[in-house]
């Protein structure tokens, strides 16, 4: 997510030419953003990262759901 944040505060100070930012060259920012699609496209997936954080969720949906079921019962 930094890295999408990033890419967006370039291009908006790119576009407005703002300090220093005016003399990027565009080649930079278009090459952090086929970095970015390549990292959550294919890098991601094939370090397992993705499927991690989504058993991460189901894991807090999980407690969330047990603690709910305790506090019922009390």
């Amino acid at each position: 997510m930094p890295l999408i944040l990033l890419i967006a505060a370039l291009l908006v100070l790119r576009f407005f030419e703002v300090w220093k930012f005016a003399a990027l060259s565009w080649w930079w920012i278009v090459g952090l953003m086929v970095f970015a699609f390549v990292w959550f496209e294919y890098v991601e997936k094939l370090l397992g990262w993705d499927k991690k954080k989504a058993h991460d969720e189901d894991a807090k949906r999980r407690q969330a759901r047990v603690k709910g079921s305790f506090e019922k019962r009390k």
